[in-house]
């Protein structure tokens, strides 16, 4: 197949539909990027749910924990996790939800006091995930509040502080920051800890875990993401939380989940007979092009600039390599002091502005996951922007 190209500051980049007038909304990180490989798979993704099937509320009598989960949701989770190697479920509760969002909330309020005296403090290290503040906020809980940088929390007070690794939006690999003498709670965010992101050079092994089907498969429609909970007190206040806000998650979701995760894992298990590309693996390479194209004219643009990442050998692919973050961490060089300003004015690309993620306005975020057109055509207007 012949792939058009076009000539943008005399480097070829793979010619957009887009218009030049057109705003490229590359805000938000909706990972449509991997609906090619899906399409591919076809019919052997699709599942049938008969009227009749899946009425009760309940999915497994037999769960005292997260009683709405089927089995087969739990059982896929753990075969997952085995198949890939980036986190330990050996003597972990799994508590599922509609998403990491519900079960970034749901591990909020579990980790809280019951009965405080006054709101526990939820720190993360800036920069933080854009959306941990308000998702904190807008309840307006009397059990927690918002307190900002992670790094920079001196009181000594009991606290909870949340370790997004990668990093969104930076994509670096994270530990605790807090230097409090007070005793703190952890969450561990790993949305993006898997290979087609990042090398996996660890089981992760914490205490409370954070995982998304949206960013694993890029199936984000679907509003799906687990827990791996060591407390077993800790996992049922989750789940009653999840019970209390959505009375569990769709079993349409979880059957969706357990059959693509299926898929996942069975072309690794029975690697001999695939005759298509394995998922993680065209996944990692398509990112990994991506980036390289980015390099390229990030390398020779005198208005903006973006942090490398070193190698590091991946368990999963017995590789070394960079990480492929899902998105671009982009600083405006001296003289623009609005990246987000700029970029929409100027080159009509809508991105998320660094105060967002609680530092310099300099700093923007855009995505990586979004489609072919919405990324050549923004990688043309990067290529063409000009110093003023």
């Amino acid at each position: 197949m012949v792939v058009a190209t076009e000539k943008s500051n005399g480097r070829s980049i793979p010619a957009s539909n887009i218009s030049p007038n057109t705003i490229i909304e590359l805000e938000k990180g909706d990972p449509v990027v991997f609906e090619k490989y899906w399409r591919k798979r076809g019919e052997e993704c699709s599942i049938v749910i008969r009227g009749w099937e899946m009425m009760s509320y309940v999915g497994d009598e037999k769960n005292n924990v997260c009683w709405y989960m089927l089995p087969e949701v739990e059982r896929s989770i753990r075969r997952l996790h085995h198949v890939v190697g980036n986190a330990v479920t050996h003597d972990r509760y799994i508590v599922v939800g509609t998403g990491a969002t519900q079960l970034f909330q749901a591990s909020v309020f579990a980790l809280s006091p019951s009965h405080p005296s006054k709101p526990i403090n939820v720190l993360a290290a800036a920069p933080f995930y854009s959306e941990y503040q308000d998702e904190i906020s807008i309840l307006r809980s009397g059990l927690y509040q918002w307190g900002g940088d992670a790094a920079s929390y001196q009181k000594n007070e009991p606290y909870i502080e949340v370790i997004t690794s990668p990093n969104n939006p930076d994509g670096i690999i994270r530990g605790p920051v807090v230097k409090s003498e007070a005793k703190g709670k952890l969450i561990h965010d790993l949305a993006y800890y898997w290979p087609h992101y990042t090398p996996i050079t660890h089981q992760a092994d914490h205490d409370l875990m954070l995982f998304t089907f949206s960013k694993c498969t890029g199936h984000a429609g679907s509003r799906f993401g687990w827990a791996l909970v060591k407390d077993i007190e800790v996992a049922k206040k989750m789940t009653r939380y999840v019970q209390l806000s959505s009375i569990g998650v769709s079993k349409e979701t979880q059957t969706r989940v357990v059959k693509i995760i299926g898929v996942v894992c069975d072309g690794y298990q029975n690697f001999g007979s695939m005759e298509s590309e394995l998922f993680f693996e065209y996944s990692k390479r398509l990112l990994r092009e991506r980036w390289q194209k980015l390099w390229a004219v990030i390398d020779e643009s005198k208005v903006f600039s973006v942090a490398k990442y070193s190698k590091a050998v991946c368990n999963f692919t017995n590789e070394s390599s960079e990480p492929s973050p899902g998105f671009i961490w982009l600083k405006c060089e001296e003289g623009i002091e609005d990246c987000e300003s700029y970029l929409l004015e100027k080159l009509k690309v809508r991105a998320r502005g660094g105060k967002r993620f609680g530092v310099d306005s300099k700093y923007a975020r855009i995505s990586m996951i979004g489609t072919d057109d919405d990324f050549n055509e923004f990688l043309k207007r990067v290529s063409n922007a000009k110093k003023e």
